[in-house]
């Protein structure tokens, strides 16, 4: 299968507090499977969650899990069934599982069914293993070739890059106009670099951090305010706003410097349960409140968008750690005032 002798280095989560990289036995794909040798993995919210609270939002870790859904590589044994890419070939994956019976759901949507399951994920009970490790077995639908000259450290943002794509998406045709995006971490960030492609006039970005604001400028904003000046992000004014922060208090500035007749895509993902909200500023103002939920097909545009070169997101990415020392990786990726995206090298 693989000359690599090193041991199958994994990064797990056992409990809230409790990450460790351990080694794990060699894969044993089934017919449908390919085996991939990891090159890289960027560290996600969801992980940062699982390792800190036990806990991404309502999906809880009943037992130890190997974390990680943002990955690239390389195939090391094509599937048994013929289904997939060859032996060789350079990867990137879309970690979801659509399924489930019961709730109805747009047939062209299928990151809305209700049993959609996800790598590294919780939701489910068994959890859903991630792929954070140096060889995997992941089924040969989720593999899409990357193109000649595009490198796997460069595909490595691919899937944050597909839940931004996915959000510009939702927020409709934006070129020529005045668009917010509050909320300048990893997400929102990829978000202001396919607004840029997508041809926004201006693009304001909002945030905390003086170097979130910074790698928002790098990635293409027009123009940064300081998340404190509460003046300036409700004159803004925006045709199209994006709140990425998932916070309350990011989504009430949303709402306030939205346009009249405006539309505000919710991307952050807010505590579970009920959240006071200003609708009736929302109602006013008729604004169009839009959710944005991970993705579908868009990781196919993103790889196309990345290889030509349309797609300029390399400043997001702002560390790098070897599989080894992931520990050390995921506490500068919890430091929102150092990092943006965070690398895992296996």
């Amino acid at each position: 299968m693989s000359s690599d002798q090193r041991p199958n280095l994994a990064v797990v989560a056992h409990a809230a507090g409790d990450l460790r990289v351990e080694a794990r036995p060699e894969p044993r794909p089934a017919p449908d499977e390919a085996v991939l040798a990891i090159a890289y993995g960027g560290v996600c919210g969801s992980d940062l969650h699982y390792w800190l609270h036990g806990a991404a939002g309502a999906s809880v870790l009943k037992r130890p899990m190997v974390l990680g859904h943002e990955i690239v590589g390389t195939v090391l044994e094509a599937a048994a069934d013929g289904s997939g890419p060859a032996t060789g070939t350079r990867v990137a994956v879309h970690p979801a599982t659509p399924g489930g019976t019961g709730a109805r759901w747009p047939a062209d949507r299928p990151n809305l069914s209700p049993g959609v399951t996800y790598l590294g994920s919780a939701q489910q009970d068994p959890h859903t293993e991630g792929a954070f490790a140096r060889r995997v077995a992941l089924p040969s639908r989720m593999l899409r070739p990357l193109p000649d000259g595009l490198e796997l450290r460069t595909a490595a943002i691919v899937e944050p890059a597909a839940v931004a794509w996915h959000a510009v998406r939702r927020g409709g045709d934006v070129a020529g106009k005045r668009v917010l995006v509050i909320g300048a971490g990893p997400i929102g960030g990829l978000i202001v670099a396919v607004l840029r492609r997508a041809g926004a006039a201006e693009i304001v970005a909002v945030d905390l951090q003086a170097s979130a604001l910074a790698r928002a400028r790098a990635l293409g904003a027009t123009r940064t305010i300081p998340a404190t000046d509460a003046a300036a992000v409700a004159a803004v004014d925006a045709d199209v706003t994006f709140e990425s922060s998932g916070s309350l208090r990011g989504l009430s500035s949303a709402i306030g410097a939205t346009t009249r007749g405006g539309r505000l895509v919710m991307v952050g993902l807010l505590p579970a349960g009920e959240q006071p909200v200003l609708i009736a500023t929302a109602l006013q103002r008729e604004l169009e409140l839009v959710g944005s939920f991970r993705f579908n097909g868009e990781i196919d545009e993103v790889i196309a968008a990345l290889a030509d070169g349309s797609l300029d997101a390399a400043a997001v990415v702002t560390h790098e750690y070897r599989v080894e020392d992931a520990l050390e990786g995921f506490g500068v990726a919890r430091d929102a005032a150092v990092s943006g995206k965070v690398l895992l090298r296996f």
